[in-house]
């Protein structure tokens, strides 16, 4: 039997708070075990539930999403976490992703979307809306030499495809039989030469293709 995702939904938005978990209740396999209006509030309810998701909005009063996601992320790390949000701010995105978001989904989406997305981003998967991410390709691409990933060998090929399937540097490192540390030197040399400044970046300028 498939393990059931547990959500926990912070949102300030009452009636968007509660539509969100209705509509999660509904698709099979999930279960929603909390939600709350605050980023302080939801550090504590992550740290009692454990869910499996904590699904965030980014504009909350107190703590905003991007500190709230880089506080759970820290204490809870186990934890996945989506942020669900109507900011379609790049630096926005970048900061969250850097806080330690998995995913960053614009409001709008369908339940069955969000659900797809969440599975996704259990599964290890990176995820993020298909408008703001290509967006920010054109900007990369605007901004970056014609060709900059002929700059890279096979081998930081190699990663820089794995990190576009959400994997790890300890899990790269045991895939390639490299150490962790090994890895780590490799994906800063790739982001230098890419001259972007997260594995996110990189992975989405990847994935334009030659």
């Amino acid at each position: 039997m498939t393990e059931m995702i547990e959500v926990l939904v912070v949102d300030d938005h009452p009636m968007f708070r509660q539509g969100v978990v209705h509509s999660l209740s509904q698709e099979p396999g999930f279960r929603v075990v909390g939600e709350t209006a605050s980023g302080e509030e939801a550090l504590a309810l992550a740290q009692a539930l454990l869910p499996t998701v904590v699904l965030l909005d980014i504009s909350m009063p107190g703590w905003n999403g991007i500190v709230t996601a880089e506080r759970i992320a820290m204490a809870c790390p186990a934890t996945v976490i989506v942020m669900l949000t109507s900011s379609e701010d790049k630096d926005k995105l970048l900061a969250a992703l850097k806080a330690g978001a998995r995913g960053y989904v614009l409001k709008g989406v369908s339940a069955r979307e969000l659900a797809q997305v969440l599975r996704a981003a259990v599964a290890g998967e990176v995820y993020v809306s298909p408008s703001i991410a290509a967006e920010m390709l054109v900007s990369l691409t605007q901004r970056k030499a014609p060709d900059p990933l002929q700059e890279l060998t096979d081998r930081e090929r190699t990663i820089l495809s794995l990190i576009g399937r959400g994997r790890t540097n300890r899990e790269i490192g045991d895939e390639l039989h490299l150490a962790e540390k090994t890895i780590k030197h490799y994906v800063t040399n790739i982001l230098q030469k890419l001259q972007v400044r997260s594995r996110v970046e990189a992975a989405l300028l990847a994935s334009r293709g030659p």
